[in-house]
């Protein structure tokens, strides 16, 4: 299927960050005064505050933790629980789903939710690119493991080309011209026949995305008119337009930290998130994106392929390697065989990273594509069950 559009794409990020969360104070006030206590409310304060729960322990995470393979895979968690939970909100309550105005609310959340695939399927490319640089890791480790033999030049040689080709891997891929932008496999179309029986529900919205494709411009267009509900839309739906705008907000904020962290055409991470205070989850999510903001203003890299902790490592630890690598002499002296032993260790740390958490990672994607397609599969089925009863 041809790859979603990014309209409206072109305009500056103050405005997309003016658009994100444009919400009147009063507004979302009226939000967490609505209703008298009943079933419904309950229902729908108790998801309030499961997601508060999770973002806040996602947002106040150790630096040593913050943005590691492992951190990302407890943010998609989160959110594929967050998924499940306003699906069967949903289902609990379809009769209102089929009412305006919410069947306009969650018309347009599912508008948002089908953009979202293209940012899982160039997000698995990303994690496929960081597999090409594990190969050359691999080799690094090889060639320098000292606890066989003597370091000798010829593995030097050997250690500085995969050095090399792990640079130009790591390049861009607009410079590099990678193979990985024309190449964005959909999780519907997976070989495995593990998954084969989903085809029909995994189908991505885009089979491929083009070389000018934009992550940034695709989060810009998920987010355009993206407000919190009014007080008579709240009174209209009996508060159920409240879940509609929490999960729009969550997805928002997953995607674009997943753009951030994980190799992606066209990151743009100058984007303002700014929620209302009034709402209960807004604090961790505001912390959450300073954070990140934080993160990417101290690395500085204009280049980077991601800010995942391990990509970070990699870098550095390449970098240095390679410095040392070039101004050695043989034969070596103790001290520059230990910084080698040292940076080499740091690599294989990051790789062993990569070894183990990367195939999890990616599943996770895949379950974060499936639970967006589910949840839209049957709300659509609800909103065209009904105006097939209205006809």
């Amino acid at each position: 299927m041809p790859a979603t559009d990014n309209q409206g794409s072109s305009s500056s990020f103050s405005s997309f960050s003016r658009s994100i969360f444009g919400v009147r104070q009063e507004q979302v006030h009226s939000v967490e005064a609505s209703h008298e206590p009943d079933s419904c409310n309950l229902e729908l304060g108790s998801f309030q505050k499961r997601v508060t729960d999770r973002f806040q322990d996602l947002s106040v995470a150790s630096d040593e933790e913050f943005l590691s393979i492992n951190w990302i895979q407890k943010l998609l968690n989160a959110f594929i629980s967050c998924q499940e939970e306003f699906g069967a909100i949903l289902l609990n309550n379809k009769e209102q789903v089929t009412r305006p105005p919410l069947d306009r609310l969650i018309s347009e959340f599912f508008e948002r939710s089908v953009k979202a695939l293209d940012i899982c399927n160039a997000s698995r490319d990303g994690i496929e690119k960081i597999r090409t640089w594990q190969k050359h890791l691999e080799i690094v480790f090889c060639a320098l493991d000292s606890s066989k033999r003597a370091l000798t030049e010829g593995q030097f040689r050997r250690a500085r080309k995969a050095l090399m080709d792990l640079a130009l891997a790591m390049l861009d891929e607009k410079e590099s011209g990678s193979v990985f932008s024309q190449r964005n496999r959909s999780f519907g179309r997976h070989n495995s026949s593990k998954d084969h029986h989903s085809t029909g529900h995994s189908r991505s919205h885009s089979w491929s995305v083009s070389r000018s494709w934009s992550a940034a411009k695709q989060l810009q267009s998920i987010a355009n008119n993206l407000a919190a509900p009014r007080a008579n839309e709240i009174a209209a739906t009996s508060g159920l337009a409240m879940p509609v705008y929490t999960m729009s907000c969550i997805l928002l904020i997953v995607l674009w930290t997943l753009v951030a962290a994980i190799p992606c055409q066209d990151r743009g991470l100058n984007i303002h998130f700014s929620v209302p205070r009034q709402l209960s989850w807004s604090t961790s999510v505001n912390l959450l994106h300073e954070r990140i903001t934080e993160e990417s203003k101290k690395r500085d890299r204009r280049n980077s392929n991601g800010l995942l902790k391990e990509i970070y490592q990699v870098e550095i630890s390449s970098r240095r390697l390679t410095d040392l690598i070039d101004s050695a002499q043989f034969p070596l002296v103790d001290d520059q065989k230990a910084e080698v032993e040292c940076y080499a260790t740091e690599l294989m740390c990051a790789c062993e990273a990569f070894r183990n958490g990367l195939d999890p990672l990616e599943r996770q994607v895949r379950e974060v594509f499936r639970k967006i397609m589910t949840c839209r599969t049957e709300g659509l089925d609800y909103l065209g069950a009904s105006s097939y009863t209205e006809q």
